[in-house]
């Protein structure tokens, strides 16, 4: 296991979702093993595990932004994480759990919709939402500002959608942290 405070656990996205789901009485396991993985946030008994994926790290649709150099190095990495979290996804739901997978930015900004989504799959709804994962980025123009951005479902990787759009590096908002407060 990794130690506490690594890049892995303890991130600002699971801490908010975690406070967000003891406020409303709704009780957790952190990073337990389950037969594929370590999911951040697991209620075994339920056999619910739920993933927050970085923005970066896993490709989120909206705010994923390529790196300028190490192109290959990076691309590599982006579809290695793919992969890894489709065969997580895929082999849990087919051992009988349930998957929930929230972007980073999801959870400083819909905490609140997230943790009723989480309640309303404790109670046995089934929320199998498709979840695109930018897979690839391709540079279409010689000063790199047009990109093609290829998209795969986790659950199916045939589902593919292709996007081509200017080439962005704004993140999404954060929020800032209060001066005097010293929180969000």
């Amino acid at each position: 296991m990794a130690p506490v405070g690594s890049a892995r656990e303890n991130t600002k996205p699971e801490l908010l979702l975690r406070r967000e789901l003891w406020k409303q009485g709704l009780r957790y396991r952190l990073h337990q093993r389950t037969p594929v993985g370590r999911p951040d946030i697991v209620f075994p008994s339920k056999k619910v595990a739920i993933f927050i994926d970085g923005c970066f790290w896993h490709g989120c649709p909206d705010h994923y932004v390529r790196p300028r150099s190490k192109n290959e190095f990076w691309a590599a990495k982006l579809l290695q994480n793919y992969e890894r979290d489709h065969r997580q996804t895929v082999e849990l739901e087919r051992l009988g759990w349930r998957i929930l997978r929230f972007w980073e930015h999801e959870v400083h900004t819909e905490v609140e919709v997230l943790a009723e989504r989480i309640r309303a799959v404790l109670n046995g709804a089934h929320q199998a939402i498709p979840a695109l994962h930018v897979v690839q980025v391709d540079p279409l123009n010689d000063d790199a500002s047009l990109e093609r951005r290829v998209m795969r479902d986790v659950r199916n990787p045939l589902h593919e959608e292709e996007v081509i759009r200017a080439r962005s590096t704004k993140k999404w908002d954060q929020p800032k942290k209060s001066a005097a407060t010293g929180s969000s």
